[in-house]
């Protein structure tokens, strides 16, 4: 009777092994948040991404958006998750910032998070509203150094990317100008067009349609070399502004505690679908640059990112309650 309960047992067992269940993930839907609204470059890159792992998986993997609070409203979501691999979460700079800038989260930023793979990076750009008089970057230095805190800067919220890429550019530039956040990149390059802020540094997903259509008038980008997106478009280094360099980062993230056998799965597939031609072509359209590599890999960039940003934020004295 003992021999036989054991045998009965073990294919139980066996199947509720990590590595049983990494065989057979995913087994339902997939979903991955993007705490910014639909349209900017989090989003694009998410339902780029969500499209081919629905097409590699046999299953459905979709972006559901949660904005709000500068990312903290989508990322506690998935901290709170189950860490089975069916709630993931592509987070950029904020991420790491948020860790320094807010005095208290409902989460823990480095144990909370597992790092899967940092899929891509884009330099970023600072456009100005077309009435505003400046055509080339010391032109936009010298009319911020003239009228103090005149010029309304947007940016997607407060512990943003392009926050803290304009934070980083007054403390090189020694400017000063008026924060004006927004719930997302959507919203903000919007309040730009309107003329309701005259400046903005924005990834460049979500900027070129609206630079093209000369809507937005590009001044400079913001990666220590020229973007194949815009190749006519100098650097903030070579217009003056030495040293000074800022990407945008896209990384997806799991649920700490989801099993290393599910994280592994997860990276290899988007590694692989880094490589595609099709992805590196529309990636390429959009001004951005695959990257890829290890979960471990990743997890040393990300900790080196929440010190960098931290770094800038105690600077400005930027603090959110």
């Amino acid at each position: 009777m003992v021999k036989r309960t054991v045998l009965v047992l073990l294919p139980l067992m066996f199947a509720a092994s990590p590595s049983a269940i990494a065989q057979q993930y995913p087994a339902r839907t997939v979903r991955i948040v993007v705490p910014f609204t639909p349209g900017g470059g989090t989003d694009i890159v998410a339902r780029q991404m969500a499209a081919k792992l629905t097409e590699a998986f046999g299953q459905q993997v979709v972006v559901e958006n949660r904005p709000g609070a500068g990312t903290v409203i989508g990322s506690e979501v998935v901290a709170k998750s189950a860490p089975d691999g069916y709630t993931l979460i592509l987070q950029v700079n904020s991420l790491a910032a948020n860790h320094t800038l807010y005095k208290k989260l409902s989460y823990d930023t480095l144990r909370d998070f597992l790092p899967i793979v940092l899929a891509a990076s884009t330099p970023n750009v600072l456009v100005v509203h077309p009435s505003l008089p400046a055509n080339n970057l010391r032109e936009f230095i010298a009319l911020a150094k003239q009228r103090p805190d005149e010029i309304a800067y947007a940016s997607s919220g407060v512990g943003g990317a392009s926050y803290l890429a304009t934070e980083m550019f007054k403390l090189d530039t020694g400017i000063k100008m008026t924060h004006i956040p927004y719930k997302g990149t959507v919203p903000a390059l919007t309040a730009m067009i309107s003329g309701e802020t005259q400046a903005m540094i924005a990834a460049l997903p979500g900027t070129v349609p609206n630079l093209k259509a000369r809507r937005l008038r590009a001044l400079a980008v913001t990666s220590i070399k020229r973007a194949p997106a815009m190749p006519e478009l100098p650097t903030v280094d070579e217009s003056g502004v030495k040293g000074f360099e800022f990407a945008t980062w896209y990384g997806l993230f799991a649920p700490g505690g989801t099993s290393r056998d599910i994280v592994t799965r997860l990276n290899t597939a988007i590694n692989r679908i880094l490589t595609l031609p099709d992805m590196k072509e529309q990636f390429a359209r959009q001004g951005l640059d695959p990257v890829g590599g290890t979960p471990e890999q990743f997890a040393g960039y990300f900790k080196a990112e929440v010190e960098k940003l931290g770094k800038v934020i105690r600077a400005t004295g930027a603090r959110v309650e």
